[in-house]
């Protein structure tokens, strides 16, 4: 053995440990906290201290939508073009009204319905003839603000009528004839118009016109319409538009302007035609504003001549 000066030395040794950074999101996030806490706070002692008309307003102020208060914040919810939208101006009676107005002309789905099933059997019933089934390209069916519209449109090589006349086609007339009983079916009043392209005739518009060639066309399809069977009791209104009503995106010599347009009318538009709205009296017209133009100048005039010295003549 060794002796005590040979003993073997001790090492030791130390390891560093370097603890990793946590970051400072958690601070913050208390920062956020401590902020939105103490606005909270500065809000609630405002309120403490405002008064009732304070509080009011800054209620009225966060009840405004985004686009009012861009458009200068004086109508409250409304979204009219005048002022406050009614007679009170936190409330928009006259936004109501008009809201009132569109659900009463929005067709139900009640409406929907038997109009679709008057185009099923119009459909049909086209389909089961093997003339008019050619025709089938020729008609549109839509859903108006008026109600079911059919079309019958003109092309060069199967017109409706013939070229610059009332005369009705035999397929057209065999068509509109086939149309009748089916709109016999419902209790809805129909409306005709005629239209024209934009070819003139030889002499313009001062002899013989598209607007008679479009009236007289709509009258031949009333009288078609009668003979098929159609009861006049339901029938409202015939008009001739000429070519001032064309086809979106389409030239005005087109011939596809050259139309018929049968219109099952909605009851609420039925009754508006009959009874069209008339001004309210308290709203001034036109008549009226010439006659006080006319006694605010004769007025002005006697005032002047009142005001004028007065020279006496000589003796």
């Amino acid at each position: 053995m060794s002796k005590g000066g040979d003993k073997r030395p001790i090492v030791i040794r130390r390891k560093k440990v370097v603890h990793a950074h946590h970051g400072g999101a958690w601070k913050i996030a208390l920062a956020d906290f401590m902020t939105a806490l103490m606005a909270f706070f500065l809000v609630l002692w405002l309120l403490s201290v405002s008064s009732e008309e304070t509080r009011r307003g800054v209620a009225e102020y966060f009840s405004t939508p985004l686009i009012t208060a861009i458009t200068g914040g004086d109508r409250s919810g409304s979204t009219s073009a005048i002022p406050g939208g009614g007679p009170d101006p936190t409330h928009s009676d006259g936004e109501r009204a008009r809201i009132d107005s569109l659900q009463r002309t929005r067709p139900s789905m009640q409406e929907r319905n038997f109009f679709r099933n008057l185009q099923e059997r119009i459909e049909r019933a086209i389909e089961q003839d093997p003339e008019l089934r050619q025709l089938r390209s020729q008609m549109r069916f839509d859903l108006t603000r008026e109600g079911l519209r059919i079309q019958l449109l003109d092309t060069d090589q199967r017109p409706m009528f013939e070229l610059g006349s009332d005369q009705v086609a035999p397929y057209m007339r065999s068509l509109l004839r086939t149309i009748a009983p089916l709109l016999n079916e419902l209790p809805n009043e129909l409306s005709i118009s005629g239209h024209t392209d934009s070819v003139p005739y030889a002499g313009g518009y001062r002899g013989y016109s598209n607007w008679e060639l479009s009236n007289d066309r709509a009258n031949a399809s009333r009288r078609e319409l009668i003979a098929g069977g159609f009861d006049p009791d339901q029938l409202l209104r015939v008009s001739g538009f000429a070519d001032r009503v064309l086809l979106p995106e389409t030239e005005p010599t087109n011939p596809i302007n050259r139309r018929i347009e049968l219109v099952v009318l909605f009851p609420e538009i039925a009754e508006a035609i009959r009874n069209p709205a008339v001004m309210d009296s308290g709203a001034e017209t036109p008549e009226a504003s010439i006659e006080a133009v006319e006694a605010s100048a004769e007025a002005q005039i006697e005032s002047t001549q009142q005001d004028e010295p007065q020279v006496q003549a000589p003796e």
